[in-house]
């Protein structure tokens, strides 16, 4: 933890450092920290393109120990060259007022932009982090009428927390949008308003476009009669309950998240227009 905050909130003023061995330090350790997050976490891209950034910090000097480069290959016109490089820290100083000033209100914005050029801006990929894992599970059965006896069969993700068995993933730096998705549904329902019931739409129709979105189908021979969705709180196996159960996850039922759902059913104009969608492109999931 010590070292995430040092990394996130000193390190950078390293990369203004003019000693070259400052700049080795920072950049090593923004290139450490990030490895540290694509081995812990799928986040896309950004740990790759944060690498890509830090490697800036090396010189050609020291880059020439490890790769083909002539480090008195390219010698730049020194007045040309400073001249350029202190126009464009003055600019992008100034630039930076407004957003400075920004993260330091109580009230930020984040992922917005200050200036027209677009070039000084506050990004970051999650406002706060969560510390309880929720997940959606989409249940489908072939029953025709829904009793308590009646078979629920769970959909499998590619990538997202479901079976209770299966490690976690490693599917960066790979971006599967579908189980993106399903992740921030179950922070806020309301995100999932515009797609679930598109979504559940398709699957009650074994629609081969959103299949292959998703992982194993259960209903391979005829899609389900009906189709539910429930939310758990999943939790990491403590290393005793690992070698007992064989389980990476443990899991608690918090409640129904979508009603059972049949094409069949007699549904609201609301959800008509929802599921209207259906015939919408896949793509948009």
């Amino acid at each position: 933890m010590l070292f995430n905050h040092f990394t996130e909130l000193v390190v950078p003023f390293g990369y203004l450092v003019p000693v070259r061995q400052g700049l080795y330090v920072a950049g090593a350790c923004t290139i450490a920290f990030q490895a540290m997050l694509i081995l812990s976490g799928n986040l896309s891209w950004l740990n790759y393109l944060t690498i890509v950034l830090a490697i800036s910090c090396f010189d050609d000097r020291l880059l020439s120990r490890f790769l083909p480069i002539d480090p008195g290959g390219l010698q730049p016109l020194a007045m040309p060259h400073g001249t350029a490089v202190i126009a464009l820290a003055i600019a992008v100083g100034f630039l930076s007022i407004y957003p400075v000033r920004n993260m330091l209100s109580p009230g930020q914005a984040m992922n917005a932009s200050f200036e027209p050029f677009h070039l000084v801006n506050t990004y970051g990929a999650f406002g706060s982090v969560s510390r309880e894992r929720d997940e959606v599970i989409l249940e489908g059965t072939t029953d025709e009428t829904i009793t308590p006896r009646s078979v629920w069969k769970e959909y499998v993700f590619k990538g997202k927390p479901g079976d209770l068995k299966r490690c976690p993933p490693v599917v960066a730096p790979y971006h599967m949008r579908l189980d993106w998705l399903m992740w921030f549904a179950a922070l806020d329902p309301a995100y999932a308003d515009p797609w679930m019931l598109p979504l559940v739409g398709r699957l009650l129709q074994n629609d081969p476009a959103v299949l292959g979105l998703m992982g194993r189908n259960p209903f391979s021979d005829r899609p389900p009669r009906f189709i539910r969705a429930r939310l758990y709180r999943y939790a990491f196996t403590s290393s005793a309950e690992k070698r007992a159960t064989g389980a990476y996850w443990k899991r608690t039922l918090l409640g129904e998240y979508l009603r059972p759902i049949s094409l069949d059913m007699p549904i609201s104009l609301e959800m008509l227009i929802l599921l209207g969608r259906v015939l919408g492109d896949a793509t948009s999931l």
